[in-house]
C-alpha cells in the first residue's frame, strides 16, 4: 500500500463536509467520512486507479456521495491527497 498524505486544506473540508451531513441527518456523516476514508484507501492501493484528471492527478469516486477525491503522485511510492470535490 503507498502512503498518502492529507493535506490541511482537504482535512478542513473533509471536516466541513462531515458537519453537513451529521446536521442533515443522523449518522450520514459517520457514513460519509467512512466512505471517504474507504475511497483514499483503493487510491493508497491503486495508485493508477480512478479516471485521469488535470495534468498527473487521479479522481477518485467517494461511494454513495456526490464527491470525489483528487490524488497526484509525488514518487513510486507516495500519493498526496491535495482535495476534496
Amino acid at each position: 500500500m503507498i502512503k498518502v498524505r492529507v493535506l490541511p486544506a482537504a482535512e478542513i473540508e473533509l471536516l466541513k463536509e462531515v458537519s453537513y451531513y451529521s446536521k442533515a441527518r443522523t449518522g450520514t456523516g459517520l457514513r460519509f467520512q467512512t466512505a471517504v476514508q474507504a475511497a483514499v484507501s483503493r487510491a493508497a492501493t491503486h495508485p493508477l486507479g480512478g479516471a485521469p484528471s488535470f495534468k498527473e492527478t487521479r479522481s477518485i469516486l467517494v461511494k454513495g456521495f456526490p464527491f470525489s477525491i483528487t490524488t497526484v503522485r509525488l514518487k513510486v511510492e507516495q500519493n498526496q491527497l491535495f482535495s476534496v470535490d
